[in-house]
């Protein structure tokens, strides 16, 4: 996988750019979860959901990977529904 199988077709500014930078992040394994789950769900996450996925995508990649992970525990202040969505997305996830 090199980056999106998404169109943009369809999709406002707001989710636009969510895509594009769920793919672009700079660590290869961060933009493979992120994007491959923005892919799926971008056209269904609700505004508190994109609101939840824009301050997750402020958190630096050498943090986030290990709580998609599971090597490092999500600090309760971190915890959101949109972290935990993705962690399942990523369980079911086959590369």
């Amino acid at each position: 996988m090199t980056g999106t199988t998404r169109s943009t077709d369809g999709l406002d500014a707001r989710r636009r750019k969510l895509l594009f930078r769920s793919w672009h992040r700079g660590m290869r394994e961060v933009d493979l979860i992120l994007g491959s789950f923005v892919d799926a769900t971008i056209d269904v996450l609700t505004d508190a959901e994109l609101e939840q996925y824009e301050s997750l995508l402020e958190v630096p990649d050498t943090i986030l990977l290990p709580w998609l992970t599971g090597e490092q525990p999500i600090p309760e202040r971190e915890q959101s529904t949109i972290l935990q969505q993705i962690i399942a997305f990523r369980r079911a996830m086959t590369f």
